[in-house]
């Protein structure tokens, strides 16, 4: 069923032009939806570096398999993606089409199967039609070049409500480079990879083992600092190509000075498609921002930030512009992390609400309600025992959620 754009989505796509090296056709294989294409086939120019990172969960789909087995090639010439079937718990059946749609694919490209990488979203526990997707796959060949990166983003929605796509440019060696990227994802979000997929093209040359470690380190305060409902999916996959048509002197080594200017363009894309993932979450009406200070490690400060966001009790408390504080205390006390209790600082929205293990003199709650009432939510504690840091960012949990939950099997 059709849902209500989220009311946090960006007021517009934003304008990606074509990146050099990449070509993308989107076809329309009625899997599940009817009235829009839902299968995403790119093409890379030869010698196209690849880096992933993909799902923690110990059920991963047939997709995510076929691709942990090809990445270490570190090259890559075409990627399939389908929506509304996720190919996950299908056994040797799911594997077949697997091999099946990267054969179709390779030949239409010119290429190996073992040259082209999956991704697969949607239903758990249902074969899918493989002729169906591997053949679609194979005539979407045919219009290589004419899909926009605004069509490639539509063709990989499931329940998301509004297209997610990033883009940056950077100057490397005189040369113009840019990183672009589009996401899907809305539900069943969590990281330990983030729950999604999520594509990132740049036209940059990058050797496959500095694409690798900079995308370890962007994902881990982008797609893996972002939660829902703390549901981490069986299908979670995270690419970044390189394609070199940028004509830069490559990046070979992580020393190297145009390695920083190009993580940063990197960084500032995963970050943006990572945060239009939380604003896009399932019911959302406000998106939240958790930053927690003084914990006994960033370690920690990460999983006492997650217990916040993660907790139904502090999200169903923004849901209806409660302010009731006390729910992020016992957040931060069933993390089961360090935390001193005469020492634990709360604030929302700016306005300290505890200190010194009791509410601050003279508290007024007028201004946190109605910073709650607002579609932008900061939440800051201090838990008092260290230096770890850490920001995620969650949403509100409204009725909604339940209602798509309830009436979308996905």
């Amino acid at each position: 069923m059709a849902h209500a754009v989220s009311p946090l989505a960006p007021e517009a796509f934003p304008e990606i032009g074509p990146v050099a090296g990449v070509r993308f056709a989107t076809a329309l294989t009625g899997t599940r939806y009817k009235d829009r294409n839902d299968l995403l086939l790119a093409s890379f120019a030869p010698g196209t570096a690849v880096a992933g990172v993909f799902t923690t969960n110990k059920m991963p789909g047939a997709p995510v398999d076929w691709c942990r087995r090809l990445i270490g090639k570190g090259r890559a010439a075409g990627l399939v993606v389908n929506a509304g079937n996720s190919n996950v718990f299908t056994g040797k059946a799911g594997a077949a089409v697997c091999l099946q749609t990267a054969k179709a694919a390779a030949q239409a490209l010119g290429c190996k199967p073992a040259d082209i990488l999956l991704a697969s979203t949607g239903v758990i526990g249902q074969v899918p039609d493989g002729a169906k997707i591997a053949g679609t796959a194979a005539r979407a060949t045919e219009n290589l070049g004419q899909a926009s990166f605004f069509d490639a983003a539509k063709a990989i929605m499931t329940t998301d409500t509004f297209p997610k796509g990033a883009v940056a440019k950077v100057r490397i060696g005189g040369k113009t480079v840019t990183v672009a990227g589009i996401a899907k994802g809305s539900g069943m979000i969590a990281p330990s990879m983030a729950t999604m997929l999520a594509f990132v093209f740049t036209d940059a040359a990058v050797s496959p083992s500095v694409l690798r470690a900079l995308l370890q380190d962007s994902t881990q305060n982008s797609f893996n600092a972002v939660t829902v409902d703390s549901d981490t999916s069986t299908s979670d996959t995270l690419l970044v190509f390189a394609t070199g048509a940028a004509g830069n002197k490559p990046i070979v080594r992580a020393a190297d000075p145009a390695c920083k200017a190009f993580k940063k363009a990197l960084d500032a894309v995963c970050l943006d498609l990572a945060i239009q993932i939380a604003k896009d979450g399932e019911g959302a009406q406000k998106l939240v921002q958790v930053d927690v200070t003084g914990a006994a490690s960033d370690a920690a400060a990460r999983n006492i930030a997650m217990a916040i966001g993660n907790s139904p009790l502090v999200k169903t408390a923004i849901a209806a512009a409660d302010a009731n504080w006390g729910r992020i205390v016992m957040a931060v006390g069933k993390s089961g992390e360090k935390a001193d209790r005469d020492r634990l600082k709360v604030s929302i929205g700016g306005t300290t609400i505890t200190r010194n293990g009791a509410p601050v003199a003279g508290y007024d709650e007028t201004p946190v309600t109605a910073h709650m009432q607002g579609r932008d939510i900061r939440i800051a504690v201090d838990i008092g025992v260290g230096r770890g840091k850490s920001r995620v960012w969650t949403c509100d949990l409204t009725h909604a959620y339940i209602d798509i939950n309830g009436s979308y099997r996905s």
